[in-house]
């Protein structure tokens, strides 16, 4: 198939594109850099199915036109501002990216008959409670402007299946991590705590740790997106992906460091749109797709500690 991956030079974004090559489609690469890196996709460049990287902003209208113009089956909407911290300081630029812009590329996919894969977030949920893990019909709470943009982007999505019958999914994985995360500012966790950890630094926590994440590896979560694009069993669906397990953040830091002593907690950069407890119900995934995790916590911990040694590495000999 020709597919469109917006937003393909992004974490999840590369792991995406590097799936779909595998699985022989020919590759549309859109990504502004304003958050990807074009070093995540160097790799793909030279295959014979990479046909175009564009650096362009789902917020111009020709740009999208003129891609548009290939004729793709599938695209892959990850394009978004993901960053809940800016999202409280800036809530305009938000709005604009992950509410108009995921509007102006659904308006092309309705005029090329393009299914949209959408990815949204576990951000989008209220805590879960006891045991239970969250369902796809579990409450959802704006807790910060991101939260809420992506939410009124799965409404305008899933309006174009019931208006218009354009084929549509929107995908809500929860934290995913892994290789080619960023481990600054607000890069993943896991990513985070690792690279303290190999520079013995001590591992800082927001509050008092007890929050839980279902940590998802990115391999897997890749796979998944890639299923909820080739599967019409999901179309008007809302579709979660998760590991089912959740962990604190405090059992994590122990985990990664191996020392209590190396471990502090600081105050919350934004206490207010904290979830206090995330924990994925992927049910709906494994019955519609045939999908299940395959990475454990633990491996994909490890997976990830071998790759940011490299990269500590890399940049001690350049440095």
């Amino acid at each position: 198939m020709n597919i469109l991956v917006t937003g393909g030079a992004g974490f999840i974004g590369r792991w995406v594109v590097k799936r779909l090559l595998e699985d022989g489609h020919k590759l549309w690469v859109m990504d502004d850099l304003s958050n990807g890196l074009k070093s995540n996709i160097n790799d793909f460049f030279n295959k014979p199915n990479f046909i175009e990287f564009i650096e362009g902003d789902i917020k111009d209208i020709p740009t999208l036109e003129r891609i548009f113009q290939n004729k793709f089956e599938i695209c892959y909407h990850l394009a978004a501002s993901i960053n809940v911290q800016d999202s409280i300081n800036d809530p305009n630029t938000t709005f604009q990216n992950d509410v108009v812009g995921t509007f102006n590329v659904l308006e092309q996919c309705k005029k090329h008959n393009t299914k949209m894969v959408f990815m949204s977030t576990c951000m989008v949920y209220d805590r879960a409670t006891g045991m239970m893990g969250i369902t796809e019909e579990h409450p959802i709470k704006p807790a910060s402007p991101y939260a809420g943009s992506k939410i009124a982007g799965e409404n305008m999505v899933l309006s174009y299946w019931y208006a218009y019958k354009l084929p549509v999914v929107v995908i809500r994985p929860f934290n995913t991590y892994g290789p080619m995360q960023k481990s600054g500012g607000e890069g993943g966790v896991v990513s985070i705590f690792i690279e303290q950890n190999l520079k013995n630094l001590n591992l800082n926590i927001y509050g008092d740790g007890t929050q839980t994440r279902d940590l998802l590896y990115v391999e897997d979560c890749a796979k998944f997106t890639a299923m909820a694009g080739y599967s019409d069993n999901v179309n008007g669906m809302i579709i979660n992906a998760g590991s089912g397990r959740d962990i604190s953040i405090n059992e994590l830091a122990s985990l990664i460091a191996g020392d209590k002593d190396k471990i502090r907690h600081v105050p919350h950069i934004h206490p207010q749109s904290e979830i206090s407890k995330l924990l994925c119900d992927y049910k709906r995934a494994k019955r519609l797709l045939g999908w299940v995790p395959q990475v454990s916590l633990e491996e994909g911990i490890g997976r990830t500690r071998e790759w940011l040694k490299k990269e500590i590495g890399m940049m001690e000999e350049l440095g």
